[in-house]
């Protein structure tokens, strides 16, 4: 029997729906900001994507765009000038930054209070001892899709392949906090197969395409789809969707899965940050 499919358009369009309700009690509109560095394509995609969402809650969203020449201390002074706007709730940084920038550096220029993807030191404190507060978005997003199978999380066995400070150590946190029995793999994990095929809840994070493949994971396991990647022109992820999906109990698609997840806890994020 195939696995079901993890919809995360469906999901993401329930929670604008939740987000639009609570909008209602609020005098004001949330503000979110955003700042580009470059003109990655592939960021000015995403970053449209975040702002026709922003218009779909009737949120307020701006796009900082600067140059790829930008200096870090230039890029950081633009931090600091949204810190300290009224009408501004949310600041994104688009990743990817030049290599002459350092990403952890800017991003904690940005206030805990205004650190919409969750990723300053003091929010990811917060997250690692359990405490109320701003978690990563596509980490989130991970759980809202994992609690949505409404299989328990508390004592399966979950395996993180990926230890990203953006994606992979925050979703282990994240599933540790619910009780789960959490394994992390990397690229010097030895016998990989054997720990994933372990795994009742597999994230897999890589950014590899097609890496995980169906000897690799336990028949009924919910297997987590985190990454996108471009092959002969189309999208896959770091699943090999059409072999796993013949294993799995759950499986996220790409794309549809995890992405749409993201975008809307930047959403819920804005929000919360707003409402303070």
């Amino acid at each position: 029997m195939s696995a079901e499919i993890l919809n995360g358009t469906r999901l993401a369009q329930r929670i604008r729906s939740q987000i639009r309700k609570k909008l209602k009690k609020l005098k004001f509109t949330p503000g979110l900001a955003v700042i580009q560095v470059g003109d990655d394509p592939a960021s000015t995609i995403y970053i449209k994507h975040k702002q026709r969402d922003c218009e779909k809650v009737h949120f307020h969203s701006e796009v900082h765009r600067l140059s790829s020449e930008i200096t870090q201390q230039t890029l950081i002074q633009k931090v600091v000038e949204l810190n300290t706007r009224e009408d501004v709730h949310g600041i994104l940084v688009q990743m990817p930054l030049p290599d002459t920038i350092d990403e952890q550096v800017v991003i904690d220029a940005i206030v805990p209070d205004k650190d919409v993807d969750g990723l300053t030191p003091f929010n990811l404190g917060n997250l690692f001892i359990n405490r109320e507060g701003v978690t990563p978005c596509t980490p989130t997003g991970i759980i809202k899709l994992i609690e949505f199978t409404e299989e328990p999380i508390e004592g399966k066995q979950a395996v993180c392949v990926g230890r990203s400070h953006l994606v992979g150590k925050p979703v282990g946190v994240m599933l540790l906090n619910r009780n789960a029995t959490v394994t992390y793999c990397h690229s010097r994990t030895k016998n990989l197969a054997e720990v994933t095929k372990e795994a009742d809840i597999l994230v897999a994070a890589i950014g590899k395409p097609e890496f995980i493949t169906a000897d690799m994971v336990k028949p009924g396991a919910t297997v987590i789809d985190v990454g996108i990647n471009s092959v002969d022109n189309r999208l896959v992820g770091d699943v090999k969707f059409d072999e796993v999906k013949e294993v799995a109990g759950f499986i996220t698609p790409v794309p549809g899965g995890v992405g749409p997840l993201t975008r809307a806890m930047l959403l819920e994020n804005t929000l919360k940050l707003a409402s303070r």
